[in-house]
């Protein structure tokens, strides 16, 4: 068995945002790295290591965070872009959106109320295909309290990473509301395909 060795994605154009400072994306971009090498060492290890030792246990219980880590974050930075990005797509959100939530501005409404409760973890937006739900969550790691079998459509992260080093608790709404100022739509649309 051998696994396929991921990549970082290049983020470089995610300068010059609404109200997120480079500094911020860059620390932010050097975390996700970080994920990115830290699961490919892991999965290079467990195909090493002997599948009824300790070690290979411990690795295989923890690659679900560090994968998940990276594969949020790429969500994440893949829905924003520089500027205010498109929004004919707002539209066909809603569409999806109206068996559980009034507008498209009432779902935004309810991320932004959940991503400033006190704590750290991930805002998630899901698309149940079974019941034709959007459902919005509250994520506290990377590998526990995710919706299964659900299609992510959308992320945000509140961990202290994201904005804590620029702006202090008090002010996360401040950050929830700069992040949602970069967000293009068309993505967050194209995953309810």
């Amino acid at each position: 068995m051998a696994y396929k060795e991921f990549t970082p994605k290049d983020y470089s154009q995610l300068k010059g945002l609404i109200g997120i400072t480079d500094e911020q994306i860059q620390a932010h971009l050097d975390l996700y790295r970080g994920y990115v090498r830290r699961c490919n060492s892991m999965l290079k290890t467990l195909q090493e290591l002997d599948p009824t030792s300790q070690a290979w246990q411990e690795e295989r219980r923890r690659l679900g965070w560090e994968f998940n880590g990276m594969r949020l974050h790429e969500v994440y930075f893949d829905q924003i872009v520089k500027g205010p990005g498109s929004n004919d797509s707002k539209q066909k959100i809603a569409s999806a959106l109206s068996p559980v939530f009034k507008s498209f501005d009432d779902w935004v409404k309810e991320l932004k109320s959940a991503a400033v409760i006190p704590g750290i973890g991930w805002v998630a937006s899901y698309l149940d295909k079974v019941s034709g739900q959007v459902i919005n969550v509250w994520v506290n790691e990377h590998d526990q309290g995710h919706l299964a079998g659900l299609q992510l459509i959308f992320i945000l992260d509140v961990f202290e990473h994201a904005y804590g080093k620029y702006l202090p608790f008090t002010e996360r709404k401040k950050y929830v509301d700069d992040y949602f100022e970069n967000v293009n739509w068309d993505v967050v649309a194209n995953r309810l395909a």
